[in-house]
């Protein structure tokens, strides 16, 4: 059942995805930008107004930085971009999976995430002292990025994304919403860590492609990616439990 579903995945993702990228534009209220208003996700405003209870909890947890998992640990096939352990992640949610034993020890931060609509990813993206993403991009256009910025370290500008031509700066409190499947890559060139709360929504879409829309999160949710992904933070949890008794 596991290689006819990664069979299915991989042909939708050749042949499938890059057609539903095309009419994205033309069913969302959003167009086809790269960055977006923090008006146009209102949800945003209330993890804004909260940034500093959230990272409170993220203090809490920096204390484990040297523990915690890096991104390719639980998504391998995120090693080309990470591949090293200068990009720590804290994991919340992930297309129908929860951490449940790191939402306990987020209380706020979960509460917060509960109440954005069409959530679909979420954990805390932490990025080690010259780390360099190189660029790549996203295949699915049917969600929008958010990131709230929660530690940026000084010069501000030395933390920098570049989305295609256009740079942008986090700034601590705010809010960077953007479409990752344009091409992207990131640079943190301080003497610090940059966090991030690193969050993917459903892209607003009308009718029939919402519909296809949730085809494809049903499709990633029972993925071997997926699966994959889910199977190694359980066992970085059982690790990590063991060291705190």
């Amino acid at each position: 059942m596991s290689n006819l579903v990664s069979t299915l995945f991989k042909k939708l993702e050749k042949f499938l995805l890059p057609k539903f990228s095309q009419l994205v534009s033309k069913y969302s209220s959003l167009g086809d930008s790269i960055f977006f208003e923090t008006s146009q996700f209102p949800w945003a405003y209330e993890l804004e107004a909260n940034w500093k209870v959230i990272r409170q909890e993220l203090d809490k947890v920096m204390e484990y930085t040297d523990t915690l998992p890096n991104f390719d640990d639980i998504s391998p096939q995120q090693r080309r971009i990470a591949g090293d352990n200068m990009w720590k992640t804290y994991f919340f949610y992930g297309y129908g999976f929860q951490s449940k034993k790191n939402c306990d020890r987020c209380p706020e931060t979960t509460k917060l995430l509960q109440t954005i609509p069409g959530m679909k990813l979420a954990f805390f993206s932490i990025l080690a002292p010259g780390k360099h993403i190189p660029e790549h991009r996203g295949s699915l256009k049917g969600v929008i990025r958010y990131h709230l910025a929660l530690k940026v370290p000084e010069p501000r500008t030395a933390c920098r994304i570049r989305i295609c031509d256009q740079i942008a700066y986090w700034e601590e409190g705010k809010s960077l919403i953007f479409d990752d499947t344009f091409p992207h890559e990131v640079w943190n060139d301080t003497n610090d860590y940059r966090v991030v709360l690193f969050v993917d929504v459903a892209r607003p879409l009308q009718f029939p492609l919402s519909l296809v829309n949730g085809l494809l999160f049903y499709l990633i949710a029972i993925s071997p990616i997926v699966h994959t992904a889910k199977g190694n933070q359980e066992k970085w949890e059982e690790k990590f439990e063991a060291l705190m008794r």
